[in-house]
């Protein structure tokens, strides 16, 4: 214990003897550091993330739509020439399929404005084309006013939903619910206000999002197009029977046969979550490669700070050997240096990523969340470098012959 105290003594003499040369040798160590955990918080905080924004979902609730859902490279010219889904697929549906307790169609638009008489709103509004049953399928809850009903959605009426971003840009300070709203430069009744749900993954908003009944979407952006259809089994014990229900029905429908594979798609929570497994694995591996040349790259300016240590310092080893310390305590002194030295510079590399952290959550409101196991991961990595790379430079001081040290001017 107390030659490990004296070589811990020894080695931070040497970097405080030589601060800006160790600093600028521990770059490489510090950029990796620093990406590790900046990587792994973003990873962190976007599984955070996924995982309350699956409630977009409503309970035993799954989505059947003609696009697949995913990351990387997807082949959308293949999937555009799938058939669409239209709404009497929602009423056969809710027809044939016992276990399914409702059954929403829904559309979207993006990049919209509305307006009032004073003001207007940029042109980033989503609109959302749905049916009463939206409620129960999608797990969203009206805060103030009410949502549309089966009369007004069967006549396509003028009436609108609002989310809270929208409520505050165009009615700030005000009650909107029973105002009018302008449209395509059509006039629609506010009727209520959407529950606060905050943004998906940090950026698009789901507070900036008008929702109308199906018809009157229809009735702007056209007929045929192909929806979505969220589906809520009765229970959840049936929630499997009601998937096997559907997927029957639609090839039925879409006349497949056996051999065949399904030309649309079934989302659940859980295939959500391994579509976002994917692209964390992606952003994990680019951060583990970069971390990974940074590191060698910082080792190897470990590896050249300690060979110049070891020549700088030829004569006190030979001195030290003489006066009879032993090789491993000579080997354990350098080794120490540079586990030292890159511990220090995966010190300064976390406190890096944290900084970038802050700045993710504060400056660009974007979710990262620094896990304790990403920190410890760091440093260890940190430290098995500088012990690798610094193992040649302490086992050349540790073989220096004592005599021929001595003479070293």
């Amino acid at each position: 214990m107390r030659a490990f105290l004296d070589n811990l003594r020894l080695a931070l003499g040497t970097f405080l003897g030589n601060p800006l040369r160790s600093l600028l040798t521990l770059l490489g160590i510090v950029i990796g550091v620093a990406t590790v955990i900046t990587m792994m918080a973003l990873i962190e905080g976007l599984r955070e993330q996924v995982n309350k924004n699956l409630g977009s979902l409503g309970a035993h609730t799954f989505e059947v739509t003609k696009w697949p859902t995913g990351f990387g490279r997807i082949n959308w010219a293949k999937y555009a020439k799938r058939k669409d889904i239209y709404g009497e697929d929602v009423k056969a549906i809710l027809e044939a399929c016992p276990s399914v307790g409702a059954a929403t169609p829904t559309d979207m638009e993006w990049g919209k404005k509305l307006a009032t008489a004073f003001r207007e709103t940029h042109p980033s509004v989503s609109i959302l084309g749905t049916e009463p049953t939206y409620l129960a399928t999608s797990g969203v809850t009206v805060t103030n006013g009410r949502f549309f009903n089966e009369t007004e959605s069967l006549d396509g009426r003028p009436v609108m939903v609002i989310g809270v971003d929208v409520a505050d840009a165009l009615f700030p300070g005000t009650d909107p619910v029973g105002s009018d709203v302008r449209l395509k430069g059509r006039p629609y009744r506010v009727i209520g206000v959407l529950q606060k749900r905050g943004s998906v993954m940090g950026m698009a908003s789901q507070d900036n999002q008008v929702a109308i009944p199906m018809r009157s979407f229809q009735q702007l952006y056209g007929k045929h197009r192909s929806v979505e259809i969220d589906i809520q089994a009765r229970d959840g014990a049936v929630f499997q029977k009601a998937q096997d229900e559907v997927v029957n029905l639609l090839r039925r429908r879409r006349e497949l046969t056996p051999q065949e594979a399904n030309d649309f798609e079934v989302h659940t929570n859980e295939s959500m979550t391994a579509s976002f497994n994917e692209l964390s694995q992606v952003i994990a591996l680019a951060g583990v490669g970069v971390c990974l040349l940074s590191l060698v790259v910082g080792g190897i300016g470990i590896l050249n700070i300690m060979l110049m240590s070891v020549t700088e310092r030829t004569r006190e080893i030979g001195i030290r050997k003489a006066l009879g310390a032993r090789r491993r305590r000579i080997l354990g002194q350098f080794a120490t240096e540079a586990v030292l030295l890159s511990l220090f510079g995966g010190l300064l590399g976390v406190g890096l990523g944290f900084g970038f952290v802050f700045l993710g959550k504060w400056v660009l409101l974007f979710p990262m969340n620094v896990p304790a196991w990403a920190v410890a991961l760091s440093l260890g990595m940190s430290c098995g470098v500088g012990l690798l790379f610094g193992i040649y430079p302490a086992s050349r001081a540790a073989k220096l012959d004592p005599v021929e040290a001595m003479r070293t001017e």
